[in-house]
């Protein structure tokens, strides 16, 4: 592999030295070659998306999204620091691109928190479409620190987990209803905002980290609201599926429900759409690295439903679902394929669908025009293939 299993990485990749909880699927075959696999696609991914030079800073990283609003938003950037964190010690640059990120991230703070980030920039790297935050983006950021300080240790490693913990606690006090416990939709989030949640800033395994890094057990208390409000909307709302709307309103009042339509993005607001398609790799990375039964379990029933409803052919996955599962989007996208093969390392019953979801997967590289959907796709191989961890364990 490229540089080698060392290159001054603490978990490098490739190593698999953090098991998975006993009875976690992984896909059949040879394991380093399914690690050759992501290393091929994370160069695909990094030679896409990853731009330098950003505002005329030659040090300043980071990833371009020529399928959003503007070309660099926050969530990209969160996603970069994830993937450059875990693929240290394949890739010898993967440092000096985590860092260079990072410096495009502090130098684009929220005007309403210094230490969340600016949601979006141009293509010249200023700040457009408002200065404040996107909870998606902060978190994965957090994460993504959290990450770095177990990776590369020493004197930097301190000051990215500083960094982590001064972005978390930013995150307590501007992006987590007071009450509720839930995600908010960013430091914007006010008055009725407050009442919205969108169900993929649900991310149970960075609370989880967030706790162990703080010690703070308010960060249980969000694990906890967001699993109860995962097991309400499956229940109430999706028995037979466990799919869960991009958007979820009156949070407040004790009875949450899918939103109504143009609620904030889309006359999908309420449908397992372009957001919610990530849920199911959010709470299976939960099951599969914290070994959580209630993600696991929630995760569970999107997997038996999704292998049941495209009779175990990954290329019936569609892009779009109502709640009850009737389709409304055809075509094909990583971004709802992959999650469920995350979610499918859950599932006892279905080694057959992971092993046809992997060679799908393997078998689809990034697509240049779309940032989101090969983000997902790749974060995704790195659990499937046993390569991601947590900073915790």
């Amino acid at each position: 592999m490229t540089g080698g299993r060392g290159a001054g990485a603490a978990v490098p990749f490739g190593s698999h030295t953090r098991p998975y909880p006993p009875g976690t699927l992984r896909p059949s075959g040879d394991p380093e070659a399914a690690d050759r696999r992501v290393l091929d696609h994370y160069l695909r991914w990094k030679a896409c998306f990853v731009r330098s030079g950003i505002g005329g800073e030659e040090d300043r990283y980071a990833v371009h999204t020529p399928d959003a609003a503007h070309p660099y938003v926050a969530e990209a950037q969160g996603y970069g620091l994830v993937i450059t964190a875990l693929m240290a010690g394949a890739d010898p640059g993967a440092r000096t691109v985590f860092d260079g990120i990072l410096r495009h991230v502090r130098a684009h703070p929220s005007v309403n928190d210094p230490e969340l980030h600016a949601a979006q920039q141009d293509d010249r790297g200023r700040d457009v479409g408002g200065t404040d935050s996107a909870t998606d983006g902060d978190l994965d950021i957090a994460y993504g620190l959290l990450l770095a300080g177990c990776q590369w240790g020493g004197d930097s490693g301190g000051d990215y987990t500083e960094l982590a913990l001064r972005r978390i606690q930013a995150v307590k006090d501007r992006e987590v209803h007071p009450v509720t416990r839930l995600m908010k939709l960013g430091d914007w989030s006010c008055d009725g905002w407050d009442a919205v949640s969108r169900t993929s800033d649900g991310m149970p395994g960075h609370f989880r980290a967030f706790r162990a890094a703080t010690g703070d057990p308010f960060w249980d208390e969000v694990l906890d609201a967001q699993l109860t409000l995962t097991g309400t909307l499956q229940r109430q709302y999706a028995p037979e599926t466990g799919l869960l709307p991009d958007f979820v309103v009156d949070t407040t009042t004790g009875r949450p429900r899918p939103a109504p339509s143009q609620v904030l993005e889309s006359p999908h607001d309420g449908d397992y759409h372009w957001n919610a398609c990530r849920v199911p790799w959010r709470l299976g990375a939960d099951a599969a690295l914290g070994g959580d039964p209630r993600s696991g379990e929630a995760a569970r029933r999107i997997s038996r439903w999704a292998r049941t409803a495209t009779g175990g052919d990954p290329d019936r996955i569609g892009c779009g679902y109502r709640l009850d599962g009737r389709c409304y989007a055809a075509g094909w996208s990583p971004a709802f394929a992959a999650p469920l093969a995350v979610a499918a390392l859950t599932d006892d019953g279905a080694q057959g669908w992971l092993d046809a979801l992997w060679e799908r997967l393997c078998a689809t590289p990034p697509d240049p025009g779309r940032a989101y959907a090969a983000g997902v796709q790749l974060q995704s191989m790195l659990l499937i293939s046993r390569n991601a961890w947590t900073p915790w364990r």
